[in-house]
């Protein structure tokens, strides 16, 4: 390395001004990223916290069918929507649960109606009870990179806009 004389001034080099499309397209990402997060939160959460709240007490539900079910894999990440509706005397339960997951898994998921029998608004699968750890874990990693690249893509635009905008930029 080369040294430098005592004297010698350092000058600060700033990024280049960022161009307003991408500034445009950074916030365009920040927002798809935000939306995926309030999914996560209104969708997959509120299920997960049903099913660890019945994980304890929970039977097969004879009486409940799954009326509508699909799972798509993305690589390791599996998202299954599924429907499940429960007929009882004073009426028909009918309740939307989502899983998202993680693994390595080839073909066909099956899936069981379970619940508790003291709860049955709370009527799940034994795909999302057998699953309750890896679905929790996987929940959590998302939310933690969503929220991470948000959090940075927003400092990284403000620390180059301020830097770009500063009077020796």
């Amino acid at each position: 390395m080369t040294a430098l004389p005592e004297s010698a001034p350092f000058r600060r080099l700033p990024p280049r001004r960022q161009s307003r499309s991408a500034i445009l397209w950074a916030l365009v990402g920040v927002v798809a990223l935000a939306a995926m997060l309030v999914a996560c939160v209104i969708y997959t959460a509120p299920v997960l916290i049903s099913d660890w709240r019945i994980r304890d007490t929970a039977r097969p539900m004879t009486e409940a069918r799954i009326s509508d079910g699909r799972c798509n894999s993305k690589i390791v990440v599996h998202v299954c929507n599924l429907t499940l509706t429960l007929r009882q005397p004073a009426g028909t339960v009918t309740r939307r649960v989502n899983y998202v997951f993680s693994g390595l898994h080839l073909g066909d998921f099956s899936a069981g109606a379970m619940g508790d029998p003291a709860q049955p608004d709370r009527i799940t699968t034994t795909l999302g009870l057998d699953r309750l750890w890896n679905r929790t874990l996987t929940l959590v990693v998302i939310m933690i990179a969503f929220a991470t690249i948000i959090v940075g893509a927003l400092v990284a635009l403000v620390r180059n806009w301020r830097a770009s905008s500063s009077p020796n930029g």
